[in-house]
């Protein structure tokens, strides 16, 4: 069997041996290293070569022992963590150093040590990652000539003194409550304005809704206008056409004295307070008036007709229109 790592090795008794794979069997011959043994089948002599050392290829793991570190806030912790190692060469690891991992733990404590004294507590927590990334580098600069590369390192668990621990809590739930307080005061300041903002939509719409409807009344009113305007025309129209046909101005005497008559009828309804003509009670002397008015304002539009038309031949046997019009204001 070959001797283990540190052990002092023994003469080989037979001259064929086989060494495993990811091992590095270290050969002295007559007290002196002669060579290094790689896996396969290897000859030695007998008797005269040993085997000093057998180095693992194989990546190695080591628990650093927990420790107290002081920050650069005095703040005394209890680091402990995990170093992997791996043998690039053999004849450094076997000759450089005495105890390879020892050797290397030590170096981790420190190097942790001193780099803790670098930072405050809560850059510790933070920059956990860079704390590792500078122990590696520390540890492979002081490990080059041991032939050993430390591959990581890892911070297992950091341990705090209880008082510290309640107040970097008390300091969570503040910086909780103040975030809380933030971001309620943020939702109150976003909803405010949302409501701001609706109303002064909700204004905006409804003044276009009302310009809208104005102008929409204002066309409907002007449409109504221009439509009563025509009807009243062409009711005047109508009413011309009658009026000129044979007893046009019998018939209109007789609207204007029920017209009359019925405007009477209404007089004390909606007020007790009355003015009334001297010859109210004259129906025929009121129609009379009626119709001098009609005949005043009727007689220059008669005129200008007669003038714009040519005139007619006249009729000895036409009867005379002046007695049919005096007889229907007798029967009025």
């Amino acid at each position: 069997p070959a001797p283990r790592r540190g052990a002092s090795g023994l003469p080989v008794n037979v001259g064929v041996l086989f060494v495993p794979q990811q091992e590095a069997w270290v050969v002295e011959h007559m007290g002196h290293f002669h060579r290094i043994l790689e896996p396969g089948l290897n000859f030695l002599i007998p008797l005269l070569d040993r085997i000093r050392y057998v180095q693992s290829l194989k990546e190695i793991v080591i628990n650093v022992p927990e420790q107290s570190a002081v920050t650069l806030d005095n703040v005394t912790l209890q680091i402990d963590g995990v170093l992997y190692l791996r043998v690039m060469d053999p004849y450094k690891a076997s000759y450089g150093v005495e105890d390879p991992e020892y050797a290397v733990t030590q170096l981790a404590q420190t190097t942790m040590r001193s780099e803790l004294g670098k930072l405050s507590l809560d850059r510790v927590f933070r920059e956990r990652e860079s704390l590792n990334a500078s122990i590696v580098d520390a540890i492979n600069q002081a490990s080059d000539c041991w032939g050993i590369r430390c591959l990581r390192y890892e911070i297992k668990d950091i341990h705090v003194p209880p008082r510290v621990k309640e107040s970097m809590q008390m300091q969570v739930e503040a910086e909780r409550r103040k975030r809380a307080t933030v971001l309620e005061s943020e939702g109150t300041r976003e909803s405010a304005i949302n409501v701001a903002e609706g109303q002064k939509q909700a204004q905006i719409l409804a003044s276009e809704a009302e310009k809208a409807e104005q102008i929409n009344k204002a066309a409907g009113e002007a449409n109504a206008m221009l439509v009563k305007a025509r009807a009243k025309a062409e009711a005047i129209q109508l009413l011309a056409a009658a009026l000129a046909q044979q007893h046009g101005s019998a018939a209109a005497s007789l609207s204007v004295a029920e017209q009359y008559v019925n405007a009477f009828s209404k007089l004390a309804k909606d007020s007790n307070t009355l003015l009334l003509p001297a010859s109210t009670g004259d129906v025929t002397s009121m129609v009379a008036q009626a119709l001098g008015i009609y005949g005043t304002l009727t007689k220059p539009q008669a005129l200008k007709t007669q003038d714009e038309k040519p005139p007619a031949p006249k009729d000895p046997q036409a009867p005379s229109t002046e007695v049919p019009k005096a007889e229907p204001a007798n029967s009025s």
